[in-house]
């Protein structure tokens, strides 16, 4: 027997709206007001999801179970596989020594903290969050904007405000790429009108987060970096996510972020150099004397290069993956001709991109427009 879901289970639009977010919003009050630890409120909100699910949308129970599963799964393997690796290379880096020269690479550039925190936090953090997503680039931008001399808990909120730019896109597009496999709705439209509305916000949230530590006038004595950072992102997250795909948008303008606002400052400068005062626990950057940037011992190209080449290799294999001929193929979608058409893409979609049938819920929910198809 197929079931069907009902928009309006109760007869009422705005009940039904209320009881359909109550998973989230228990989850959400018991992280947030409750204190509860992230697995304890996640079950809860399961648990609120599974009921909501069968008592109220009438949702068979069996099938409940199932779908449960299958969202556990879809965590665990294209999203988790996804932050482990990340996480590795990470630990590679520091364990290799090639972490703290990133750091000393990207700090030679200036001793100001307002650029440090557009080239860590902004752009370096967009291809973070591009390559792994879900928490992985705010932890490593803070780690870095903290060893770079930024109380722990201003790095931690810049890396925050840093994040909302890119977040849309994380993870190679997962965001968009499950939203347009839930609702059966088209991909690349609902990347494209993300595309069109978010490059506003990109090239807000630089000037938020450089006022957010330094107020106004810090921010306004910085504005060409500023928007040198912000527009170049926004550009290339607008171009990506219309004329490509979402997997690739947060990689590429975080890598043509991070390289235009370099290039940019070699040179320019600002007139003074903003830092927090070492040793405080809070408050805001101030100017100091901007000899500090002559005490940073320089290193040679060769080292930079060693340190971020674990990265470039990173991009290189996130760019190919993400191009649509490319990654159809390795889905097993690829246009083939002659005898390959018939052992190439079943190969492919085996080995690579497995399906299978999940028990009890394969081909028993139907979905219902608008809001799916």
């Amino acid at each position: 027997m197929i079931w069907t879901h009902s928009y309006d289970p109760l007869s009422a639009p705005v009940l039904s709206t209320l009881v359909a977010v109550l998973p989230l919003l228990s989850l959400l009050g018991l992280l947030a007001v409750a204190g509860w630890s992230a697995p304890a409120a996640a079950g809860m909100g399961l648990a609120m999801a599974l009921l909501v699910a069968t008592a109220v949308f009438g949702m068979p129970a069996d099938a409940a179970g199932a779908a449960a599963l299958h969202g556990a799964a879809f965590g665990l393997f294209p999203i988790g596989w996804i932050i482990v690796t990340a996480m590795f290379l990470y630990q590679l880096s520091v364990e290799a020594g090639a972490l703290e020269i990133m750091k000393r690479s990207v700090t030679q550039l200036s001793a100001d903290h307002r650029m440090q925190a557009l080239l860590i936090a902004f752009s370096f953090g967009a291809f973070l969050e591009g390559a792994a997503g879900f928490g992985a680039p705010v932890a490593i931008s803070a780690a870095l904007l903290a060893g770079a001399g930024f109380p722990a808990l201003e790095a931690a909120c810049l890396a925050l405000i840093a994040n909302t730019a890119p977040v849309a896109f994380g993870a190679l597009g997962t965001p968009i790429i499950t939203l347009a496999k839930v609702t059966g709705l088209d991909e690349q439209a609902i990347s494209a009108m993300a595309g069109r509305q978010l490059p506003f916000f990109s090239l807000l949230v630089p000037a938020w987060m450089v006022a957010t530590m330094a107020g106004w006038r810090g921010l306004v004595a910085v504005w060409p970096a500023v928007l040198v950072c912000g527009l170049s992102f926004a550009t290339v997250q607008f171009v990506m996510a219309n004329f490509v795909g979402p997997a690739l948008v947060d990689v590429v303008g975080g890598i043509a972020s991070l390289v235009t606002l370099a290039v940019f400052l070699k040179f320019w400068q600002p007139r003074e150099c903003w830092r927090y005062e070492a040793g405080t626990a809070g408050g805001r950057a101030q100017p100091h004397a901007a000899a500090d940037s002559r005490r940073i011992r320089r290193l040679s190209p060769r080292t930079v290069v060693w340190a971020w080449m674990p990265w470039a290799f990173l991009s290189l294999a996130v760019f190919c993956w993400g191009l649509p001929p490319v990654k159809a193929t390795l889905e097993g979608r690829g246009a083939w001709s002659g005898a390959a058409a018939a052992t190439v893409p079943t190969l492919a979609r085996s080995l690579l991109a497995p399906e299978f049938p999940v028990p009890r819920l394969d081909g028993r929910v139907a979905k219902v427009p608008p809001a799916t198809r």
